[in-house]
């Protein structure tokens, strides 16, 4: 039988041979992952952009910031219901046809509702764990002077709260031939990937 999308829930995996049904495998990619991509939708447009966020597991919510007046803002504010993504990637795997040409990858999709954070108290706690996952060395009071009142007037801090999730990934055996990681790719400039964004 055909796949069918619009039969499945959101969170539900095309490919049964890369779901990952381990809820702790997804809980430690959303701990580890460095950026998430945010989707909304407007007036039937959708729109993403990329985060900084911290994945709160006793919470089973992520939280992020933005500017105080913006787009996103503007989205949630209008619909509520977001699509939240992470992914890391592995190696590229080489192949004789072009077809079967691929990559390893793991990644994290979450279905859930966004809410914009009004309460004053809710917010720094929200910021302290992104500051404490993005620069755990440092400890406020200590290192830095931790966020005020005026400053917290100038972000939007966002909570999503998690609904479905779903994991996938695809690995390979370690010596699968040819084999090679993005930034080493075979024949490549030594500098092409330090380039700068």
């Amino acid at each position: 039988m055909a796949y069918q999308p619009l039969e499945q829930t959101y969170a539900q995996v095309r490919r049964r041979d890369r779901a990952v049904e381990d809820e702790a495998w997804i809980r430690a990619l959303l701990h580890r992952a460095p950026m998430g991509v945010l989707a909304t939708v407007y007036d039937g447009q959708p729109f993403i952009n990329s985060n900084l966020f911290v994945f709160d597991e006793a919470a089973h919510a992520i939280y992020m910031h933005t500017a105080r007046v913006g787009r996103t803002q503007a989205n949630v504010e209008a619909s509520e219901r977001v699509c939240f993504s992470v992914s890391e990637m592995g190696r590229l795997l080489p192949a004789n046809v072009a077809l079967e040409f691929s990559v390893e990858y793991a990644g994290v999709l979450v279905f859930g509702v966004a809410q914009i954070i009004r309460d004053e108290a809710q917010a720094a706690y929200a910021l302290q764990l992104l500051l404490d996952k993005y620069f755990a060395h440092l400890r406020p009071g200590v290192d830095y002077r931790p966020t005020t009142s005026a400053e917290l007037a100038r972000a939007t801090v966002y909570r999503i709260a998690i609904e479905q999730w779903s994991g996938k990934k695809k690995e390979v055996a370690p010596d699968f031939p040819g084999a090679f990681l993005y930034d080493l790719a075979p024949g490549a400039k030594e500098n092409d990937s330090n380039a700068s964004i």
